[in-house]
């Protein structure tokens, strides 16, 4: 009986061991499969991370492609706000600009005459040149029986003026209070010192009354006032004859050379 309880007692360990061991194995073989896992999750943590820096590495350092495309982008952005100094009348003394309104995706040939209203044209031509112009609507349409304009370039696009930049004096404006059609005259409020951004023109003969002394004409529209004609036939919202352009009104550049 002792043999037989020696020899149980043997295998049980043996037994013991072998499992023991295997337990050991099982083990092991988890731990070589998660050393796995990360190391390949570390490869591609590396990897991800060397591709970002590239990325990073050549976006942060353009071509001269690159460079061009920024520069026409910011140059084709538009201005939020009119320059901050009136430019002095000098600037457009004696001189003559032809350029282009697009609007809607429609050319109208303008000129403006510094001989006529060098403030008013210095003005424009500097707001012109900022590119203030691109992207503003137009938010004013008249289509009375005697009175035919179209008002744009406020900032933004309601009417309001900027307090901020106003200027005189009121220039060249018609005695008898008649706007010929084509004409392109400066908006401004009840005093000759308010003028702003804002212009209109007169897609037909039109008679407009100003107790403070008129609105300075500052140029004309030389091509293209059928552009103007068209959107005047589109109406008024409201079925009004003064108010929003019943279709929208963008002006997509406004250059002067």
């Amino acid at each position: 009986m002792k043999v037989n309880n020696r020899t149980d007692r043997e295998t049980r360990r043996r037994v013991a061991r072998m499992e023991a061991r295997r337990a050991l194995a099982a083990h092991q073989g988890r731990r070589r499969k998660m050393d796995n896992v990360y190391a390949l999750t570390a490869g591609a943590l590396v990897l991800a991370l060397a591709i970002a820096l590239q990325v990073f590495w050549f976006s942060s350092n353009p071509t001269a492609e690159d460079l061009e495309l920024l520069q026409r982008e910011a140059e084709a952005a538009p201005a939020t706000s009119a320059p901050s100094a009136i430019p002095d009348p000098s600037l457009a003394a004696g001189q003559v600009f032809d350029g282009t309104l697009e609007l809607n995706g429609e050319e109208v040939e303008v000129e403006l005459d510094g001989n006529a209203a060098p403030q008013a044209v210095a003005v424009f031509k500097s707001l012109s040149d900022s590119g203030f112009f691109n992207g503003k609507d137009c938010h004013r349409l008249v289509t009375a029986e005697t009175m035919g304009v179209l008002q744009c370039g406020s900032a933004d696009g309601t009417g309001a003026s900027d307090p901020g930049y106003q200027w005189g004096p009121v220039e060249n404006t018609p005695a008898d209070g008649v706007y010929p059609a084509g004409s392109i005259a400066v908006a401004r409020g009840a005093t000759g010192d308010s003028h702003g951004t804002q212009f209109f023109i007169a897609y037909k003969d039109s008679v407009i009354t100003q107790e403070t002394g008129g609105y300075t004409i500052m140029g004309k529209v030389t091509s293209g006032l059928e552009v103007l004609e068209t959107i005047a036939a589109s109406g008024v919202a409201g079925e009004t004859q003064d108010g929003t352009p019943l279709a929208p009104v963008t002006i997509d550049s406004f250059t002067l050379k």
